[in-house]
């Protein structure tokens, strides 16, 4: 069973990837936007997506395991995983990659309405799974708060006709 566990707890890991769109934006274009003064600090996030994607993770091994694995079953508590997983991982690029502060908003707010979605579904399989999933919902609550500010207060340049 350790080889399911440390697989299904490193799977939303593979989000680390869009780091490497952040790392240089972070320094570049982020730097140009007016942002909130309460936004965290930019080296939190990479402590505190480490700790979600841990926590996501292990949540869905203890789903997939109470489930019996990929079964009937499980396809709407993983496969509502699955898809927030990859509304997670695509966040990053439209925000960082195409600066499309917009997009990535209306993204943000289907991200968060999955997450809430996964963890009603886990609920009745596994509590302490959807315990899991509680402070990831509560950052993207903060970081949805953040796209809105950031969106909010740096308009698209108007484009000439």
């Amino acid at each position: 069973m350790w080889i399911p566990m440390l697989s299904l707890t490193a799977l939303p890991h593979l989000g680390i990837f869009g780091g490497f769109i952040t790392r240089k934006e972070v320094m570049t274009w982020y730097t140009t936007l007016n942002k909130p003064a309460w936004r965290p600090p930019n080296a939190a996030f990479p402590i505190v997506w480490t700790t979600l994607y841990t926590g996501m993770g292990y949540g869905s091994y203890l789903v997939w395991k109470e489930l019996g694995g990929f079964t009937q079953d499980s396809l709407v508590p993983l496969g509502l995983y699955g898809m927030q997983l990859a509304l997670n991982w695509a966040w990053t690029p439209i925000f960082f990659g195409a600066h499309n502060i917009k997009l990535a908003m209306i993204e943000i707010v289907m991200l968060t309405g999955t997450v809430a979605a996964t963890m009603v579904s886990w609920y009745p399989i596994s509590r302490t799974a959807t315990l899991l999933m509680v402070p990831y919902l509560a950052w993207l609550c903060l970081a949805t708060s953040l796209n809105y500010c950031i969106w909010r207060d740096n308009p698209d340049p108007k484009k000439d006709d």
